[in-house]
């Protein structure tokens, strides 16, 4: 019995998104210069003439990507954060806390934040309307650490360097969670602990 129109979109939806989420980890395994669209294809387990049906070229799928890196729900997330009623001591447990919790659990997270940083470095591959600096996300964190410099809870320094700094630590963890077979999670506290000062307001690590 032939497919109903239906059902055909919804297989087509579902290997888009399967391309999408496999080509999540192989990219942030393999880098988008060390990706061939062949291998990539044999990873997945389709085809490559099918990955083209869906995706015009290495160029395009790493373009969608990108948007889902970047994705306005994890933005408003972050916008949502910043607008609460709290000290920024708060924010960023409350964002360390959020980004602990999707790394252990999630693979595609920890993807996503390692190719998200390897934007940055292979732009001489790749030109993207934003660099890692630029992206909203440290945009969004620098606003956190500038309301904690103020507060006198976060340490002196250029809040872009900071923001550099603390993602740095979830990229390092990241690829961890990505590549090793052993290894020891930090904690919420562990992170938070890049940003803020102790009680004596002192830098904790």
């Amino acid at each position: 019995m032939p497919k109903s129109q239906e059902r055909c979109q919804e297989i087509r939806e579902e290997t888009r998104s399967k391309i999408l989420n496999e080509s999540i980890l192989y990219f942030a395994k393999n880098g988008f210069a060390g990706t061939k669209i062949s291998e990539l294809a044999k990873h997945i387990g389709i085809g490559q003439g099918t990955l083209y049906i869906y995706f015009k070229s290495k160029e395009e799928l790493f373009s969608e990507i990108f948007a889902l890196i970047n994705s306005s729900k994890e933005i408003e997330e972050l916008n949502n954060l910043i607008r609460l009623p709290l000290s920024a001591k708060r924010k960023i447990r409350k964002l360390s806390n959020r980004i602990m919790t999707r790394l252990m659990q999630d693979d595609i997270y920890a993807a996503k934040v390692v190719l998200n940083t390897q934007m940055m470095l292979e732009q001489k591959d790749f030109v993207f309307a934003e660099t890692t600096y630029q992206s909203e996300i440290y945009q969004i964190t620098e606003k956190i650490i500038k309301q904690g410099q103020k507060e006198g809870s976060v340490v002196e320094g250029l809040p872009v360097k900071l923001a550099d700094y603390y993602w740095g630590v979830v990229y390092l963890y990241a690829l961890k969670k990505l590549f090793a077979t052993k290894y020891k999670m930090i904690s919420e506290e562990d992170l938070s602990r890049v940003l803020l000062k102790d009680e004596r307001g002192n830098r904790l690590i």
